[in-house]
């Protein structure tokens, strides 16, 4: 069997760079609020869940449509196993294209950050109306889909938010406020179903 071309490889390897690049580019909107409504977040009785050998306390149910404004996926350090991805999300006017195009968002080490030279809307209205989340996929079907949520896209999802307990004794303890920042202030959610609006 003879072999293929050097070129033809890499020719392959182009059109798989130019396809992922084109597959993660950020969706763009036209300035205007995106999504009006705040989280929806109400008092649950519901049993512990388990996953990979920790403990997850459900303490509120929650459901939200949100703009996602930033995404970090992580790998190796100690929540990588349950939370494989992190989304910055905004709803308000942190759904506005013409307020975000004043504000600078990053995300790294699990934290949310953002700089602005003078503030679109008001600090307190971006706290608000923003947060860094830490998503628990419930199962595999929902995993794909929060991995293929991209900057821009309009999701949804509802879940929980939760306390996690490893057995080393270890315990994170998820935000209840949307009004809080810095340490402790992200949100981290046991996603149960998860929705990417069509573009």
């Amino acid at each position: 069997m003879s072999r293929l071309p050097r070129w033809v490889w890499l020719l392959a390897l182009l059109g798989a760079l130019a396809w992922y690049q084109h597959a993660s580019r950020p969706i763009t909107h036209a300035p205007g609020v995106l999504v009006a409504d705040a989280p929806l977040q109400e008092p649950v009785d519901a049993p512990p869940l388990h996953k990979g050998g920790v403990n997850v306390l459900p303490l509120a149910h929650f459901s939200l449509s949100a703009r996602v404004l930033s995404r970090a996926d992580y790998r190796w350090d100690t929540l990588a196993a349950l939370v494989p991805v992190d989304l910055a999300l905004g709803w308000g006017r942190m759904s506005d294209s013409a307020v975000l195009a004043k504000v600078d968002i990053g995300q790294s080490s699990r934290f949310y950050f953002w700089r602005v030279r003078e503030f679109p809307i008001p600090e307190q209205e971006i706290i608000e109306s923003s947060a860094n989340m830490h998503l628990i996929p419930a199962d595999g079907t929902v995993e794909r889909a929060i991995k293929r949520a991209r900057v821009g896209d309009v999701v949804s999802f509802e879940g929980y938010l939760v306390t996690l307990d490893w057995p080393n004794g270890a315990k994170a303890v998820s935000s209840l406020s949307r009004s809080d920042s810095g340490a402790g202030a992200c949100e981290i959610v046991w996603v149960e179903s998860f929705r990417i609006a069509p573009h």
